[in-house]
């Protein structure tokens, strides 16, 4: 199976949103990665067919996605950003209900939402009017009717908002199982899933793909460019205004700085391995502190 995005663009008017990406998308992970406005949404709300492109196509297996219309949206997931539901449903009542929509017979909906029910940990919580539930487990339920079909290609934008580190970590293990033979696309602003499950990352700017590859390739393209200072903790704040800062830690009298920059900010200054979240900032050094 191959998804194949192939020059799509996106205007509003005289405002570019997605500027002619191109891309080739197997089995696998695909972490998109990108600053807010970076056009991740507008990139997946495209792929899913819900949004007509300005120009260029989406293909799946080499037929067009828009050709294949319900074929596609059959074997397609998709959980977008804000996802209605009805709070007076009970958890077990809204997946049936869009069971039926999706065409998916009752007895086999029936097995289908108790798995995942409990492949979501709301098993518990099955009867229970989605108005009581937290944004967390709000978001869970999101990602259950995602799954519903058991789609080909799972398209997920920013899933892990909400959730907390345990459900996190439950969730980017169900989508690496998942990605094994499917085509799995998540946005997200948490660096570290990308880094922890993606099998290719996508860095987004400007509509556009400025880096594709690994999470270990592209970390090796921010070689060079991250840089370890200590200085008196007087001077942090300083530096902090003239320089991307990473991270920084006290150690007594002295700060510690992680610097993100292309020389060495300082002759006292020595290099670091760069990491995955480096890279994001070198690329976006307005978003301090990811």
């Amino acid at each position: 199976m191959e998804l194949s995005i192939d020059r799509l663009s996106k205007h509003y008017g005289s405002k570019i949103a997605v500027d002619q990406v191109s891309a080739r998308l197997r089995p696998g992970v695909y972490g998109l990665l990108g600053a807010n406005g970076a056009g991740k949404t507008t990139l997946m709300r495209m792929l899913c067919g819900i949004l007509e492109p300005t120009s260029g196509e989406v293909f799946l297996d080499g037929k067009s996605i828009e050709d294949l219309g319900a074929e596609y949206r059959n074997v397609l997931g998709y959980l977008p950003q804000d996802f209605g539901y009805y709070p007076n449903d009970t958890a077990e009542e809204f997946l049936l209900y869009l069971s039926a929509l999706k065409g998916i017979p009752r007895q086999i909906a029936k097995r289908r939402v108790a798995e995942l029910l409990e492949m979501v940990d709301l098993k518990g919580v099955s009867s229970k009017k989605l108005k009581t539930f937290s944004g967390g487990m709000k978001q869970r339920i999101g990602i259950a009717q995602a799954l519903l079909n058991k789609p080909e290609v799972l398209i997920l934008d920013e899933p892990t908002a909400g959730l907390d580190p345990r459900e996190r970590v439950r969730f980017r293990n169900l989508l690496s199982d998942y990605g094994a033979n499917k085509i799995v696309i998540l946005s997200t602003h948490i660096v570290s899933d990308i880094e922890a499950i993606a099998d290719k990352v996508l860095l987004m700017k400007k509509g556009d793909f400025v880096q594709q590859g690994t999470a270990r390739e592209l970390m090796e393209k921010a070689a060079g460019k991250v840089w370890e200072l200590t200085v008196p903790a007087g001077e942090a704040h300083r530096w902090q205004k003239k320089a991307t800062v990473a991270n920084l830690r006290h150690e007594g009298e002295n700060t510690v700085l992680r610097i993100i920059a292309d020389d060495r900010p300082d002759e006292t200054a020595v290099p670091c391995q760069p990491a995955l979240e480096d890279l994001y900032l070198y690329y976006f050094p307005a978003e301090k502190g990811v």
